[in-house]
């Protein structure tokens, strides 16, 4: 392990996607919807664990996961948990951490990862990260994380990327970046796929803390500036005070847009792992590999399942039989008090959870 390796782990989401089971006291992060016993968020830290001194890897939450994060990673030290009060998007929380960084080690490269992404092969991501970052050192690029797409996905990000400017990067091919695109409808994405030039945008990015920096005060002067004032104040009480105002005065922009897009620095590097955001029931089901011979996805510790095929079985109650019969493309998703019965389809499910925010419903969302 290197000591000038740091890593960022963005754990502050609140999403509704995987309602029920992901509530806003306790989102998808905090979750083991893989049934693995391990949550997204300890999964990540277990990754980078390999590769990084567990006193260099910092969690940014928002303060109400405060609690929730000492709980699942209790060897983490407790001020290498960030506390967000507002939710500003992806500048100003790599803009926090990457500062309290350059405070703590001026040479560190960092890396910056979501805490709720599925990675296969384990061995190839982690050499990948560590070649790169080793790469790095001493090096004045940014990096981000490509991922090779296999069907036209609108849910995802996009990455253009210039097949005629490459580089050898620690032992892995390099490309400029162009362009980043935000989910784009279907066609503009079976676009995308034919024209050989897009890669899945992943989010886990890669960059020597001082690159970062200097970007920062270059496209994002406010964002800079405001976290900089803070600079004598980290890793001490006054700390979250502090940060508590920079965020108040940040604006909401993604790192993608505020600075990768903009820089001539930006480079991808393609990813030789599986990957997914798993950010859905859908994404879950098409990438569970243990599905039965009827296509039925079933998490439960009992199921009686006839004349039922390609749906989702799932209980949280232990020793709780679950009898479905007679449904096809279905989910049946038992929590402690709410059970969904509801097409496997999104466009239902997100009109479910439409008609539980208008409706007087707050207490299980």
């Amino acid at each position: 392990m290197k000591e000038n390796h740091y890593c960022v782990i963005m754990a502050g989401g609140v999403g509704s996607r995987f309602w029920p089971m992901s509530r806003n006291d306790r989102p998808k992060q905090f979750l083991d919807i893989l049934g693995t016993g391990r949550s997204f968020l300890q999964q990540t830290f277990d990754r980078f664990a390999c590769i990084i001194p567990v006193e260099n890897i910092l969690i940014v939450t928002s303060e109400a996961y405060n609690d929730l994060v000492q709980e699942q990673l209790p060897q983490l030290p407790k001020n290498n948990i960030l506390l967000e009060k507002y939710r500003r998007n992806t500048a100003p929380c790599i803009a926090y951490a990457s500062m309290k960084i350059r405070k703590r080690n001026p040479d560190a490269v960092m890396v910056v990862t979501p805490a709720d992404h599925y990675i296969g092969n384990v061995e190839n991501f982690t050499e990948l990260i560590n070649s790169v970052m080793t790469y790095l050192d001493g090096r004045d690029e940014m990096y981000t994380i490509g991922v090779p797409p296999t069907r036209p996905e609108t849910g995802y990000g996009y990455i253009q990327y210039n097949r005629k400017m490459e580089v050898n990067a620690g032992g892995h091919s390099g490309f400029k970046i162009k362009t980043f695109t935000e989910k784009p409808d279907r066609n503009l994405a079976t676009v995308f796929i034919e024209s050989g030039e897009f890669l899945w945008n992943s989010g886990i990015f890669i960059w020597p803390v001082k690159t970062i920096c200097r970007a920062l005060e270059k496209w994002l002067p406010g964002i800079y500036e405001a976290f900089d004032s803070c600079h004598g104040i980290y890793d001490t009480e006054s700390e979250q005070a502090a940060v508590d105002n920079a965020y108040e005065g940040s604006e909401r922009i993604s790192i993608d847009y505020g600075i990768m897009e903009k820089t001539e620095q930006a480079w991808v590097v393609k990813a030789s792992f599986p990957w997914s955001d798993l950010g859905t029931w859908e994404s879950l089901y098409i990438h569970s590999s243990d599905k039965d011979s009827a296509g039925n996805l079933i998490r439960t510790d009992e199921a009686m399942l006839s004349e039922t095929t390609e749906s989702i079985a799932l209980s949280q109650t232990p020793d709780k039989l679950v009898v479905v019969k007679g449904l096809k493309n279905y989910m049946v998703i038992d929590t402690e008090n709410v059970l969904l019965v509801c097409p496997r389809d999104e466009k239902k499910f997100k009109e479910v959870i439409a008609e539980l925010q208008l409706q007087d419903l707050k207490r299980f969302q």
